[in-house]
């Protein structure tokens, strides 16, 4: 810790490849940042910048140092925020990105989160597109399937059930499957992902194996997909909450109940380099207790 200060110095003139400007910043002279520099220099034994009349550039050695040291002082300006917030009440404007489909399983438990937090204020965009949670602005984002970002803190949601339905006026038409291979002989709807144009996957525990399936229709919209099962163009692989009014009411029915389907995951994400903030946090918990709790 005897050198934070020379490494603060440096961080700052690493950012700036200035003397000047990085004591501008910090509000010390130009001169004592050369010189907290230096000292940090010899206690390490390493040379961290190329120095000119003109200018300076980092060593291949300073610009090593300086992405170790860029993430210390990023989490110690958490750390210091995280202190300083902890009383503050939750408030202000959160903006989170979350697929279309999620209306369905978020805006039931709004109303519950809004009373016990007036004073933030949520700004929902629903969009199927893969947006930067950083660029674009965003305090969270909630994604389904596997986390492949490694620069984004997650938590999980929950698990939900994929369930296979029909409009009963389908089913008297064509039958009701009984095994999955029955499935070849039957019309489906499918789901293709915008993102990647790719069909989703009908997953089957227990080693049963979708046949090569006959597709009626394919929708990069689960609403859209959930019009046309109960319009009658045939059998889809959909999330439990999406259809759950349907089956209450008789509009869709179930098919292949006995058959094991794996369950789907959401998770909530932010950026790992920033600290939660009040509304931040209480949002993450909040979502992680009551989304999918009926599940």
């Amino acid at each position: 810790m005897d050198n934070l200060n020379g490494i603060v110095a440096f961080v700052r003139t690493a950012e700036t490849l200035s003397f000047v400007e990085a004591g501008r910043k910090l509000g010390i002279s130009a001169s004592a940042v050369g010189k907290a520099i230096a000292k940090l220099e010899a206690s390490l034994g390493v040379r961290l910048f190329h120095r000119t009349t003109r200018r300076v550039s980092l060593t291949h050695e300073g610009q090593h140092f300086h992405e170790r040291c860029h993430r210390i002082l990023e989490e110690l300006r958490d750390a210091e925020a995280m202190l300083s917030k902890a009383a503050q009440t939750p408030r202000g404007r959160l903006r989170v990105s979350l697929p279309v489909i999620g209306y369905r399983f978020l805006l039931p438990v709004l109303p519950a989160f809004s009373a016990r937090y007036p004073d933030v204020e949520l700004d929902l965009d629903f969009n199927d597109r893969l947006v930067d949670v950083v660029d674009g602005g965003f305090d969270a984002v909630i994604r389904s399937g596997s986390l492949t970002d490694s620069s984004l803190m997650s938590r999980r949601l929950g698990p939900f059930r994929f369930v296979l339905c029909a409009s009963p006026e389908y089913v008297a038409r064509m039958g009701r499957p009984r095994t999955v291979a029955a499935l070849a002989e039957h019309d489906c709807v499918r789901y293709r992902f915008p993102t990647t144009g790719r069909l989703q996957p009908w997953a089957f525990g227990g080693g049963d194996e979708p046949p090569r399936l006959r597709t009626s229709i394919t929708c990069n919209n689960m609403e859209a997909l959930r019009g046309a099962l109960i319009a009658g163009f045939g059998i889809g692989f959909v999330p439990d909450f999406l259809v759950r009014d349907a089956l209450a009411c008789g509009s869709l029915v179930t098919v292949l109940d006995d058959f094991a389907i794996p369950p789907g995951q959401f998770s909530v994400l932010w950026p790992s380099s920033r600290q939660l903030s009040p509304k931040l946090r209480v949002f993450v918990d909040f979502m992680c207790e009551h989304v999918f709790a009926q599940t």
